[in-house]
Parts: structure tokens; sequence; C-alpha cells
């Protein structure tokens, strides 16, 4: 969001989720550690306090979103309209603010998007360290999220999705890539942040199945994004997809296309006498 300028954006995905039927899912966030120093100041995005731009991208995120609910954004003239006319961004897409994606890295990001009642993506990266597996520690963000979600008065089913990368190893090449190498959890620096990062899973899909079943995040949420790794080309990383779609999904509740969309849990406020 550094890098956009948010009535741009809100235009263009107005026209996109029309195109498709209102079909989209669009996953916004500040972004991802970069390269450049202040690399948004070059496309003239100034002001920002934070080195990391976070400001500016929560500043043209709110923009973003009044704009895309079809607030008037901009003062027209008065010699073409009435004097006070506000003019909204076109085309407008009813109902586009509900397949909004934020992409958040922390609890306390997760909160913040419950509060806004958004839908909530979650990688295999968290820019914060507590002491406990990421998959415990993405699950309390989960929670957090949608404890928020319910206490801010939201009552369209919210969406969870989390990323995970994940290995059936059913072929000769999945075994000669991923098999035998063990993996968990690492510990290290991002962007300034002591972070968690998240384990590859690589296995028999039978012993997938029972790790991704004990990881508490994937149970959690209501769909599971596969990262995969481009370098090996898209025949690979179809195969790695057909893979998981055949031998672990149906085990974890997953549902073809065919069956419809996926419809997010429905969250109840819980209440203490």
């Amino acid at each position: 969001m550094r890098y956009e300028n948010p009535l741009q954006l809100a235009e263009e995905l107005g026209a996109l989720d029309l195109l498709a039927d209102q079909r989209i899912a669009i996953g916004i966030s500040r972004g991802s550690p970069e390269t450049a120093l202040r690399g948004y100041e070059a496309f003239g995005y100034t002001g920002s306090k934070d080195p990391r731009g976070a400001d500016i991208a929560r500043e043209k995120f709110a923009t973003f979103l009044r704009a895309i609910d079809g607030e008037g954004m901009v003062e027209a003239d008065p010699a073409r309209a009435p004097r006070g006319t506000l003019l909204p961004i076109t085309p407008h897409s009813n109902g586009l603010r509900d397949r909004i994606w934020w992409g958040s890295a922390t609890r306390e990001t997760a909160q913040w998007v419950g509060e806004m009642g958004l839908n909530l993506m979650s990688s295999t990266l968290l820019t914060e360290e507590a002491g406990m597996p990421f998959h415990e520690l993405q699950r309390e963000q989960i929670d957090r999220y949608r404890e928020a979600y319910a206490a801010a008065g939201h009552t369209r089913p919210p969406r969870v999705s989390v990323s995970r990368s994940i290995f059936p190893l059913v072929s000769d090449a999945d075994r000669a890539y991923f098999g035998g190498r063990p993996d968990s959890d690492q510990v290290g620096m991002i962007d300034g942040y002591v972070s968690t990062f998240g384990k590859t899973y690589a296995a028999e899909p039978d012993e997938l199945i029972e790790q991704l079943r004990a990881d508490s995040a994937v149970m959690a949420a209501d769909t599971v994004m596969l990262t995969v790794p481009n370098q090996l080309g898209v025949d690979y990383n179809a195969h790695v997809l057909q893979a998981f779609a055949e031998h672990v999904a149906p085990a974890l509740g997953w549902k073809p296309n065919t069956d419809g969309p996926v419809r997010g849990d429905r969250i109840e406020l819980s209440t203490t006498s």
C-alpha cells in the first residue's frame, strides 16, 4: 500500500470486481521488507515518520476503504454540478469491502483487521516472537482477530487464510527436492523485528495429514494458501498442487470449487453472566 495511489486502486478494483462478477479476492498490506531505502518516496509518497512506511500505508488504506464504500472523495466543479457536491470514485462495486483481505504479521495488527471488519491473511512469517511454536502464535493471532471482529459488531462471516509450504512426497522428484530434510520453526531478525518463521511440511501424505491436523492455525482457518517454489517451474508446481489436492486436502475438510464458494466461519460474540 506504500506504493499505491488509493483512489486509483479503488477505481481499478471496482472495475475488476464488476468484470469478474464480484468474485475477486484482493490481498493488501503495508508491503514486505524492501531493498530500496524509503523507496515509496521515489514514487512521490512522502511524509512517513516510519522508515518502513507503515504509517502512510494505513492512511492511504483508510482513504481506499472510503472510496470503495462509495463515499464522495472530491468536490465537484460548481460550474458542472451543484455547489458542495462530492464525487465518488467510479465504477462502484457494491460489497467490495467484503472481498478485501489484509495481510497481517502481528497479533496487534490482526486485532485491528478484526475491528475494521476485513478478512485476515497470515503468512509463514510473523514479525514477533513469544516463546511458542509458530502455529500456536498464529492461532493466537487468529483468535484475537475473531474476538475483535465480534466485539466490533460485524455480522458477516469473515474469512481467514494462512499460508504454508507443504510438499507431499509422492514421486522421486519430490523426495529428491524435499525428502530427508528435517525442518522446524526458526526465529531471526527481519525488517528490524525479532520474527518467527514457520516450518516447511514435507512428508508422505499420511504423515502430512497428521502433521497438519496438529497445526492449530491451519485447523482454525477456513483457507490454506500454498506457497510454492516458483524457481522449479510451472509443471512441477502444478504437480505439487495436484498432489496436495488429491492426497492431503480431502482429509483436512477441503472442498473442490465444484462445491461452491468457500464461506467463512460465523462468529458468535460470547457473553458472561
